[in-house]
């Protein structure tokens, strides 16, 4: 992959010709992760490589969640046997490591197909080779700071490594270099915007911004057009980099995010690997492309939902509505986990019903469990089956109130974890 060259054609590209580049290269990331990350070996242990050329086919690989990482890493530091690079007698070298809270520790190497890629995000955002970015994402331990910095090189800007806090050092520093650009949180952009108002001396100089990590309330995004600064954000994680971005159309309006070219993107079913139709709103998995880090179906903890149609701006690849909650929906009822696959295991049970959502409440401060289920029959033999099953798998008792087809939410949320304490 080269990415010296903006706008990149591949953002253009139909959807057949995008699916017969990543998965013609899917096979031999597959292969190398067997080849090269242990985890991936035992995990991947009876999969024929070669054999996994489309997204049916992917989607009958397990799913690797951060919860699972986590206990993996615990278990066999530093990396949990899923990175091929490290240091030592590791196949490929290292050139950082990174940790998250958790803490889960990431290798970054040195191939474009890791970091670098948040030059694309940073293009829609209207980044260009010769800007000055001031960026406060954090340098130290994390790679937040990192995932921004490469990609602004990358894409020819230079960089000030602002890091977080030390606000009235920032805006001074922002009033001598005159950055045109930023990076960073939302909430610390106004708070230097502010802050630099109330000191007399308002910052002028940017014009954008790509803004990551936390909600981006619309609001805060018109403040900052209203002063000229068009505002888009970039959503990427430790584990994989880039993941989606916005581009803004000629008017600075942006229609959801546009998944990262060099990455395969699936929503499934909390708790499963199941892929959702497109408009539903489930977990977003992800298979990269890094041969650093090579991670197949992982699962981010997000929810989001594909949307319909192209971008205005006329890239062509998957847009999604970006970060709609977290997926990790398991709750402790009567102290006993329940879990968002086994409530999928109970609905499977009884293909007649739409969507399912078990909803935990405390009245009297007594845990107690009800089962919405969507059906069009309304009985008390189907109610009484449906209890059966729900007792069956998690060992626990539960209402079953029935809700009419279309009528339960599409949020994603499997498990409603409803509880009040006083």
């Amino acid at each position: 992959m080269s990415l010296s060259h903006f706008p990149d054609p591949k953002e253009k590209r139909t959807a057949a010709e995008r699916d017969q580049d990543l998965f013609s290269r899917l096979p031999a990331q597959i292969a190398h992760a067997k080849q090269n990350a242990p985890a991936f070996a035992a995990l991947l242990s009876d999969v024929n490589a070669t054999t996994i050329t489309s997204r049916a086919a992917l989607a009958t690989l397990p799913v690797l969640r951060k919860s699972e990482l986590l206990e993996r890493q615990k278990a066999a530091r530093p990396f949990g046997g899923y990175a091929a690079a490290g240091w030592g007698s590791a196949s490929r070298r290292a050139t950082k490591v990174f940790a998250s809270p958790g803490p889960i520790y990431e290798p970054e190497g040195d191939s474009p197909l890791g970091y670098e890629r948040t030059a694309r995000a940073l293009y829609a955002a209207g980044f260009r080779a010769g800007d000055l970015v001031h960026n406060t994402f954090s340098y130290h331990m994390t790679p937040g700071g990192w995932i921004m910095d490469e990609g602004a090189t990358a894409l020819g800007c230079t960089v000030f490594p602002a890091g977080v806090g030390q606000t009235e050092q920032q805006i001074a520093a922002m009033h001598d270099l005159q950055p045109n650009a930023y990076t960073g949180t939302p909430s610390f952009l106004r708070i230097l915007l502010e802050k630099a108002d109330e000191l007399g001396a308002p910052i002028t100089s940017l014009k954008k911004a790509s803004v990551s990590g936390e909600y981006f309330p619309p609001q805060l995004r018109e403040s900052l057009k209203a002063r000229g600064i068009l505002a888009t954000q970039t959503y990427a994680t430790a584990e994989l980099g880039l993941i989606a971005y916005e581009a803004p159309d000629a008017n600075g309006n942006v229609q959801g995010m546009i998944v990262d070219e060099d990455i395969i993107l699936e929503i499934v079913r909390p708790g499963t690997g199941e892929v959702l139709p497109d408009g539903d709103v489930g977990e977003v998995v992800v298979t990269t492309f890094n041969p650093d880090y090579p991670l197949i179906r992982f699962g981010t903890g997000d929810l989001s939902a594909v949307l319909p149609g192209t971008c205005p701006t006329g890239r062509t690849n998957l847009r999604i509505k970006g970060w709609m909650g977290r997926a990790d929906q398991t709750a402790k009822v009567k102290g006993m986990f329940v879990h968002p696959s086994q409530i999928d295991a109970v609905a499977k049970r009884f293909p007649q019903l739409g969507r399912v959502r078990l909803v935990v409440t405390n009245p009297d401060q007594k845990d107690a469990m009800a089962l919405h289920v969507e059906s069009a029959t309304h009985d008390d033999v189907l109610k009484q089956q449906i209890s059966g099953v729900l007792r069956d798998i998690t060992k626990l008792g539960g209402d079953i109130v029935f809700a009419a087809v279309g009528s339960l939410a599409n949020d994603g949320k499997v498990i409603d974890d409803a509880r009040k304490y006083d």
